[in-house]
């Protein structure tokens, strides 16, 4: 199991890095076309609007988690269909308990 828990996390991490780009790139379109300037490149950065600073955290903050999570779903999504189960990491207790090896006396 440990060659699966392997490709698992090369592919959720493939997934999660792809989506995140994704979303910066549609955040970055969307705070032009809505502002008509550049998102700020720092937003800690004194010379940024308070307000400007907030919500551009609050923005790219919840749509690159929201588009990690999805993406990492999917691949869960598509990891089970290939294998027949869960990846490692996302299999439940009760998951785990089912394909434990029963004790021999």
């Amino acid at each position: 199991m440990a060659s699966g828990s392997k490709v698992w996390s090369v592919f959720s991490l493939g997934a999660a890095v792809a989506a995140a780009a994704v979303a910066k790139k549609g955040l970055n379109t969307s705070w032009r076309l809505a502002t008509g300037k550049n998102p700020p490149a720092n937003p800690a950065d004194p010379d940024v609007q308070l307000w400007e600073a907030v919500l551009w955290a609050a923005a790219s903050g919840t749509f690159v988690a929201l588009a990690r999570m999805l993406a990492t779903r999917r691949a869960a999504h598509y990891y089970q269909r290939s294998t027949g189960q869960l990846p490692p990491a996302l299999q439940s207790d009760a998951q785990q308990a089912d394909m434990a090896k029963a004790p021999t006396a």
